[in-house]
């Protein structure tokens, strides 16, 4: 039997998304009308095909809630890509929630993403995310890698007929990285058009 998407954390990240998009708006002094933007994001997600309880829910739902900013407000893709990035980057949770170099990339976790490795290729769920870990060593220049062969957003983005907003959400990638103080070094993308998202990650080294 197929899990749902757990509707408590639909609604979490969606109001979490909501409220620091809001602020930044209100900073900008645009106009625009929450509601719209809110009850857009609810429709999405009851329509959104289930992820089960997929580690990269709060993606799916980022995805949701760009779809849904893009279609209740004039503003462009790359202005709602902007609200979007500031608004986060302005929430002190979110910079708490996303953590740091040091717990992102602690070698304790390994044993945990390469059982979600192995998960994800058994394909349960058919929007979720199908990736390979990667395991760096002391010749490589970088510690941590994932090689995504199916994106959520992209599935998302691809049944709502938006498929060219995913590369925006593509940014806020090396958003998230450098809030961990961390380097993400990328050379493709499903998104533009790739087989495959090859992340690697590693950390930020200041001299001085």
């Amino acid at each position: 039997r197929q899990r749902q998407m757990c509707i408590r954390d639909r609604k979490l990240f969606g109001y979490f998304y909501h409220s620091s998009c809001m602020k930044q708006a209100a900073k900008q002094k645009l106009n625009i009308n929450k509601k719209a933007i809110k009850q857009e994001y609810v429709s999405i997600m009851k329509n959104a095909k289930d992820i089960g309880k997929s580690r990269l829910m709060s993606s799916y739902c980022m995805g949701a809630y760009f779809i849904a900013l893009n279609r209740k407000t004039p503003l462009s893709p790359e202005a709602c890509y902007e609200l979007y990035k500031d608004g986060l980057s302005s929430n002190k949770l979110f910079h708490i929630a996303v953590g740091n170099a040091n717990s992102y990339l602690d070698k304790k976790k390994m044993p945990g993403r390469l059982k979600w490795s192995a998960d994800s290729h058994l394909r349960r769920y058919e929007n979720d995310w199908v990736v390979d870990i990667i395991e760096g060593t002391p010749q490589d220049d970088f510690e941590l890698g994932y090689d995504y062969h199916t994106c959520g957003i992209c599935n998302l983005c691809r049944d709502e007929g938006c498929f060219e907003l995913a590369k925006y959400l593509c940014r806020m990638d090396y958003v998230l990285a450098d809030m961990m103080q961390m380097k993400l070094t990328r050379t493709k993308t499903i998104a533009e058009g790739a087989d495959l998202c090859d992340f690697r990650y590693g950390r930020k080294f200041h001299v001085g």
